[in-house]
C-alpha cells in the first residue's frame, strides 16, 4: 500500500497555476511547455492502462464463432488489433469512449498493447514524464511486430538516448537495431505490412480529397516515375499548370481511363448532394459529392460536366429531390418525373375544377411502412437520402457501403418503415446484432443515439437536420427583483 501510494503521488500531474501566458518570461514559457509535455505524457500512459483495462473486462465469450452466421471474415480485412480472448468488438467500445473513430481506437489499443507486452520500460518512463509521446509511439511501431525479447533489447539498447534523437532518427535506430539483433524481423515486419495495404481517400477541404495507397516502396517509386514522366512530357508541350496539378490530373487519368488494361469495365458511382438555393445561386450553402463538401460553384461546374443543367437526369444515372422541412427534417424524397406527375395529378380530395383556390393537402410523404423484412426500393432511397452515411457516431462511412438496417430488429417487432431504418456499415450492422450490452434509438426525424456496453451514448442526426433549440434557464425569482 505503501508503495502505490508513493507511486500515485509521484505521477501525479504537476501543479499547474497557469498565470497569464503574457506574464511569463522566455525561461518560464519554455518551463511550462516543459511541464506540459510530461502531463500529457502521463496521461498518454494512463490511457493506455485504462484501455487495456477494458480489454480484460471485454471477453470474447460472446463473439460469434468461426463459421458460425454473423462470424467476422477474416479475409476481408486484417488490420485490426488482435488481442487474445478479448472481443473483436472492443475498439469499438473505446473509439465510443473517445469520441473518436475506430481506427485511432484500433491504434491506441494496438499501441498500449505492444507497451505492455514487448516494451515495458518505455511505458514505466512515460508514466513518469521521462520520454514523450510521440517517441514512445515511434518505439511502439517499429517493434510492435517483434518478440517481446528482441523489442526488450532494442530497447535497453535506445531508451536512454531517445529522448536526443529526433522521432524520424529514432525510428531509423530502431529498424537498425532489429536487423542487426534478428534479420528475419524485418521481412515479417513486411509481410505485416503488405497484409495490411489498402488505398483511402479522405477530404481535405476546399473541394478536394486525397487518394492514398500503400504499396510496397519499389512500387511506389516506378508509379511515381511515370506519372512524373507524363507530367514532364506534358509540361513540355505547352500544359500552363503547375507541375504538381499537372501529376495529380494524370494520376486521375490513368485511373479513369487506362489504356489497354485488360480489365471488365465499371461503372463510377457519384452520389452529389446540394442544396437548391446553392445550385440557383442564391445562396452560397453548397453540398457533398460522396460524402466530400464541396462549394456550390463546384457543384454547378461538376453539374455542368454531366450534362446535368437545369437539375436533369445524367446519362445512366439518377436524380432524386429530397424536400425537407424549415428544420432540415428530410419529408419526401421523389424522382423528377414522379414529381411532374404528381404535379399534374393533383389533390385526389379536390379535384381541379378551373377554380383558382388551391387547397393544403398533402400529396407526398415518407414512403408507407411494409409488412416485409426487406424495405422497399422507395425506403431505401428515402433512407440513403436521409443518411448519406454510417449512422453510428464516429464512422462515416459512405452508403454505398451500408445496409438498411431496422433500429428496433425486425426479429423482436420493428417494423420495416423509414423511422426505423437507419444506414450502417457492415461492421457497425455486425456490432449492433452480436456485440452484447450496445443500445441503439432512433427518433421519427432520424436522430440516432447509440448506448456502449459501457453506459456512454452519442448522438448522431441526419445531415442538415437542425439541433433543437436548448431549453430556457429555469425561472429564479431572485434574478428579477421588483422595482422597489
Amino acid at each position: 500500500m505503501e508503495g502505490l501510494l508513493i507511486d500515485w503521488v509521484q505521477f501525479q500531474p504537476e501543479p499547474d497555476p497557469r498565470p497569464p501566458a503574457s506574464w511569463l518570461d522566455d525561461e518560464e514559457v519554455a518551463a511550462e511547455l516543459e511541464r506540459i509535455q510530461r502531463n500529457r505524457a502521463r496521461d498518454t500512459a494512463r490511457e493506455a492502462e485504462l484501455i487495456l483495462r477494458l480489454a480484460d473486462l471485454r471477453p470474447d465469450v460472446d463473439d460469434p464463432r468461426p463459421g458460425a452466421p454473423g462470424a467476422r471474415d477474416r479475409a476481408w480485412r486484417r488490420t485490426d488489433p488482435e488481442f487474445p480472448g478479448v472481443s473483436e468488438f472492443f475498439p469499438d467500445e473505446v473509439a465510443h469512449a473517445i469520441n473518436l473513430g475506430r481506427g485511432t481506437a484500433a491504434f491506441r489499443a494496438r499501441r498500449a498493447l505492444t507497451w505492455r507486452e514487448n516494451l515495458p520500460a518505455t511505458l514505466a518512463a512515460l508514466r513518469r514524464g521521462e520520454i514523450d509521446e510521440r517517441r514512445a509511439g515511434v518505439l511502439a511501431d517499429a517493434l510492435q511486430h517483434t518478440t517481446a525479447e528482441l523489442a526488450r533489447a532494442v530497447e535497453t539498447k535506445l531508451l536512454s538516448v531517445a529522448g536526443d534523437l529526433s522521432p524520424a532518427a529514432l525510428r531509423r535506430e530502431a529498424l537498425a537495431c532489429l536487423a542487426e539483433l534478428d534479420a528475419t524481423a524485418v521481412d515479417v515486419r513486411h509481410e505485416q505490412a503488405e497484409r495490411a495495404a489498402d488505398v483511402r481517400c479522405y477530404g481535405t477541404g476546399d473541394g478536394m480529397a486525397t487518394l492514398a495507397g500503400d504499396m510496397s516502396a519499389d512500387e511506389a517509386a516506378a508509379c511515381y516515375d511515370v506519372i512524373d514522366r507524363l507530367a514532364t512530357m506534358a509540361k513540355a508541350d505547352g500544359d500552363p499548370r503547375p507541375i504538381g496539378q499537372v501529376r495529380a490530373s494524370i494520376h486521375s487519368m490513368l485511373i479513369l481511363r487506362p489504356a489497354d488494361h485488360g480489365l471488365p469495365g465499371v461503372t463510377v458511382n457519384l452520389a452529389v448532394t446540394a442544396a437548391l438555393e446553392g445550385l440557383e445561386g442564391t445562396s452560397a450553402r453548397g453540398g457533398e459529392v460522396n460524402g466530400f463538401p464541396i462549394t456550390a460553384a463546384h457543384l454547378r461546374g461538376l453539374l455542368r460536366r454531366l450534362g446535368a443543367l437545369g437539375l436533369q437526369r445524367p446519362e445512366g444515372g439518377s436524380l432524386t429531390l429530397g424536400l425537407s422541412d424549415a428544420d432540415g427534417r428530410l419529408r419526401a424524397t421523389v424522382t423528377p418525373a414522379e414529381l411532374a406527375g404528381l404535379a399534374k395529378a393533383g389533390c385526389s380530395d379536390h379535384p381541379d375544377d378551373g377554380a383558382d383556390t388551391v387547397c393544403d393537402c398533402g400529396v407526398l410523404d415518407l414512403p408507407a411502412p411494409i409488412d416485409g423484412y426487406e424495405p422497399a426500393a422507395a425506403q431505401r432511397r428515402f433512407v440513403s437520402t436521409r443518411d448519406r452515411r454510417c449512422r453510428t457516431p464516429n464512422c462515416g462511412q459512405r452508403t454505398g457501403w451500408a445496409d438498411h438496417d431496422h433500429v428496433v430488429p425486425h426479429a423482436k417487432g420493428g417494423r420495416t418503415t423509414c423511422t426505423n431504418l437507419c444506414c450502417l456499415c457492415r461492421s457497425h450492422h455486425r456490432l449492433k446484432t452480436f456485440a452484447r450490452g450496445w443500445v441503439f434509438r432512433m427518433a421519427p426525424d432520424g436522430t440516432l443515439q447509440v448506448t456502449s456496453p459501457s453506459g456512454i451514448t452519442r448522438t448522431t442526426r441526419p445531415p442538415g437536420l437542425r439541433p433543437p433549440e436548448p431549453e430556457p434557464p429555469p425561472y429564479r425569482p431572485a434574478d428579477d427583483p421588483p422595482p422597489f
